[in-house]
């Protein structure tokens, strides 16, 4: 057969470009659910690391404030003291109010988002962001694999030419397609992918 009788829809050739189509359109599929699940790895990783770090954040703020506290609490005791001058005293008021103000911008801080309150919401997002992308991945995964598999056996049933082959490949390719449209949608909860 040459190559002008390959390409004429009326020829024998006919079935087999229809499944070099398909073939075709499963590897694009296999391509977009690569960068599916490559993105929802990455995300995964990125807020893992952010939520990490913020917790660590928050941790931090909250030694510092405590520590702070603490040292407001000795001064409250030392200005508690007659023995105490008024220089003293003076200068230990003017340290209880700064060390009293900044204990509370750390519980707090809206305008950088820095304060306890902040760190904690960002760092609950962060856990939430991590969750979704960990739910996606399976999907990604699966679907990935199934359109894999549905490319060899298409391949195979040109090969043998077995229609059996090529059914079993469009099932497979048309589940490893949901699967990976429900990997960047989550519409449907798989419990066992899950």
């Amino acid at each position: 057969m040459s190559l002008p009788d390959a390409l004429d829809p009326a020829s024998d050739a006919s079935p087999n470009r229809l499944a070099a189509i398909y073939i075709a359109v499963l590897a694009v599929l296999i391509a977009i659910t690569a960068v599916g699940g490559d993105n929802a790895t990455k995300d995964m990783i990125r807020s893992s690391i952010e939520a990490a770090d913020t917790y660590s954040f928050y941790q931090a703020k909250s030694i510092r404030q405590t520590t702070i506290r603490a040292m407001a609490d000795d001064f409250e005791v030392r200005l508690a003291d007659p023995a105490t001058s008024d220089a003293v005293r003076q200068q230990l008021q003017a340290k209880l109010a700064t060390y009293r103000a900044t204990a509370d911008r750390y519980e707090s801080e809206p305008s950088t988002g820095e304060g306890k309150k902040e760190l904690l919401a960002k760092a609950r997002e962060l856990g939430t962001q991590r969750e979704v992308s960990l739910k996606r991945d399976p999907y990604f995964d699966i679907g990935g694999a199934l359109l894999q598999i549905a490319i060899v056996l298409a391949s195979a049933s040109l090969i043998v030419a077995g229609p059996i082959l090529l059914w079993t490949s469009v099932i497979l390719g048309g589940l490893g397609t949901l699967l990976s449209v429900n990997g960047f949608l989550l519409l449907v909860d798989i419990p066992f992918l899950s």
